[in-house]
């Protein structure tokens, strides 16, 4: 295949659209993964692009692009060697036995950093809330560190929608995380903003107010989560790793 050197090349500005605008992706169901480690992270998990770009002379398998082309469509800039189209893929519910629910966690960053939590604490399913940043975007993906190719995502549009027993970790209030009873079945673990935490209308419909005991306010969204999968695992065994995503 021709190698890329136009500037103009309508693919790179797609590829563009796609990385810096939600609303594309939603559109076009579609998202960018950049760097070899995720690109290998998709296909050792299974997953197919649908385009693959590699700057020219790379060695890499794909389209080839003009190396300073293929950094301007990159946010990774200058060191972009390979980048890749994939479709989203989306579970059709969230499940469990260990589920979390991110509830407006606005920073992309966060939420790829719980995606990775998620996939080392064997979460079944991370759901997405009202307000919460799209995991598909360029910093939650490459935050995720492959994980968004693992751990299968979900819409949670309604409360009753998640599984299980749910456990809203709300800073300062209700039970030590530690003193909840151990699961038996399945359980959320709902997480809130980075600021405010979970609303009240929210914390409302939890079974369980619990908190992580700590000397400061609070800690980041990704952090809680983070400690709360281990706490949660820690008292049964983590889900097995999902076999394949099961997708709407």
């Amino acid at each position: 295949m021709t190698p890329i050197t136009s500037s103009h090349n309508q693919r790179l500005k797609e590829i563009r659209k796609l990385r810096m605008r939600r609303r594309e992706r939603q559109k076009a169901g579609r998202f960018v993964a950049e760097g070899e480690d995720l690109l290998n992270a998709a296909d050792n998990a299974g997953w197919e692009s649908v385009e693959r770009y590699v700057a020219t002379g790379s060695g890499l398998s794909g389209t080839e692009v003009d190396p300073k082309l293929l950094a301007s469509a990159s946010g990774l800039a200058s060191g972009t060697r390979a980048l890749a189209v994939y479709e989203e893929r989306w579970a059709a519910k969230p499940t469990g036995p260990i589920c979390v629910y991110l509830h407006g966690v606005h920073d992309p960053g966060n939420v790829g950093t719980i995606l990775r939590s998620a996939q080392a604490f064997g979460a079944a399913s991370v759901a997405i809330g009202s307000g919460t940043a799209d995991p598909f975007s360029p910093k939650a993906v490459r935050a995720s560190m492959g994980a968004i190719f693992t751990v299968p995502l979900a819409y949670a549009h309604d409360i009753d929608e998640l599984p299980g027993r749910r456990v809203a970790l709300v800073a300062g209030r209700g039970v030590p995380l530690a003193a909840i009873d151990a699961p038996t079945s399945e359980r959320t673990l709902m997480i809130g903003a980075e600021r405010g935490g979970l609303p009240d209308e929210v914390i409302e419909q939890a079974h369980v107010i619990a908190h992580i005991p700590i000397r400061m306010q609070s800690l980041n969204a990704a952090m809680a989560a983070t400690v709360a999968l281990y706490e949660v695992t820690r008292m049964a065994p983590p889900s097995p790793p999902p076999s394949a995503r099961q997708t709407t």
